[in-house]
């Protein structure tokens, strides 16, 4: 398959990248800083152009993202540029990839966000996280009922094995989750059949 990788220069993307490398696929890594293909996704105009940018090497089989910031403050010290932030760094952006890709990828083609599990499991300083997983996940839901035969998923993992040392603080008491283990999900959404699923991924 022919892939869209979004954030393939980050802790999750590179173990995505990785994994989809070594079963074959041509993968096409994009990013703000980093990638193949150099555009900022939290701007929909710079999606246009990644998906020209993108389909003129072959037609898409599937976009997969990896990318997303939220800010992370007590709901106090938010403000409402803070909110702002967060839905066009993880919503916004992701709801734009699926939409803008509907007539650029494959017609049994298939989209994998990223949210994560804040949406089902809050944490203190975490409203951001958990209001933009949460719409994402609501809207892989309904995008799926609207754009088969093509599909829609999303990844939500705990905490990152492998950021226990700079995250574990923030996530007192949650079973960590394996990257690699993160990156086999990924697969599953491609290669298989599923959708309107949520995986979700440790506790």
């Amino acid at each position: 398959m022919r892939i869209l990788l979004i954030g393939a220069g980050g802790t999750l993307g590179a173990a995505v990248h990785q994994a989809l490398t070594a079963r074959g696929h041509e993968v096409v890594t994009a990013g703000r800083s980093s990638g193949d293909l150099r555009f900022d996704v939290t701007e929909p105009g710079q999606i246009t152009a990644l998906y020209e940018a993108a389909g003129a090497g072959g037609q898409l089989d599937a976009v997969a993202s990896a990318a997303g910031s939220v800010p992370f403050k007590p709901i106090t010290d938010m403000t409402p540029d803070d909110w702002t932030a967060a839905f066009r760094g993880k919503v916004q952006s992701q709801l734009e990839l699926v939409r803008q890709g509907i007539g650029r990828i494959a017609p049994r083609g298939s989209f994998t966000l990223i949210t994560g599990v804040l949406a089902r499991s809050p944490v203190v300083t975490g409203s951001a996280a958990s209001m933009a997983n949460g719409a994402v996940e609501s809207f892989v839901r309904a995008a799926a009922v609207e754009i088969a035969p093509q599909r829609v998923n999303a990844v939500s993992p705990t905490v990152f094995t492998e950021a226990l040392d700079a995250y574990g603080d923030y996530f007192p008491g949650f079973a960590p989750v394996d990257l690699e283990e993160v990156a086999r999900a990924y697969v599953r959404c491609i290669e298989g059949a599923e959708t309107g699923r949520i995986l979700e991924l440790g506790h």
